[in-house]
């Protein structure tokens, strides 16, 4: 089966059968490895893109169900010269990852959550990642680094 939609801003083409899943199709067919495989059940959110601007976990979505639509992973966040995006850079500087496995699925949701609903406090902000494990931070320093992140995007 032949899939067309756009990711990070480039059409694409993918042929693969049609039980694929989205996070599949994005590691093993287009190499974008910094999208993770986590949990497999949607459970963890390390697999977390952006379709058509909202945050969704692509480990429990058929490659199928992304046709024509406009993905993003944290390869497209960045800036064509190289420059990170503020949620990016606010992560960095508020030490909000240690082993950095959740954190391409935090600042993809993160990304999303500024767009529906800018100047989030706190609560909303944990309430908002809390389909997104981490196991080494304790969040804080996530939150910190979202309520950063929202201040600069």
């Amino acid at each position: 089966m032949q899939v067309q939609l756009t990711v990070n801003g480039k059409p694409v083409t993918i042929d693969a059968p049609p039980h694929t899943l989205l996070v599949q199709a994005i590691r093993e067919h287009l190499r974008l490895t910094g999208t993770h495989v986590g949990c497999d059940t949607a459970q963890c959110g390390a697999c977390t893109v952006l379709l058509d601007g909202r945050a969704v976990k692509s480990c429990n979505m058929l490659l199928a169900q992304a046709a024509g639509t406009q993905v993003t992973t944290i390869e497209g966040l960045a800036a064509a010269d190289g420059t990170m995006h503020p949620m990016q850079a606010a992560f960095k500087e508020c030490h909000g990852l240690q082993c950095g496995f959740c954190t391409p699925g935090m600042v993809m949701s993160s990304v999303a959550l500024c767009k529906q609903k800018p100047g989030a406090s706190a609560t909303e902000i944990r309430e908002s990642l809390e389909g997104n494990l981490c196991r080494c931070t304790g969040y804080q320093n996530i939150v910190k680094a979202v309520q950063q992140g929202m201040s600069t995007a």
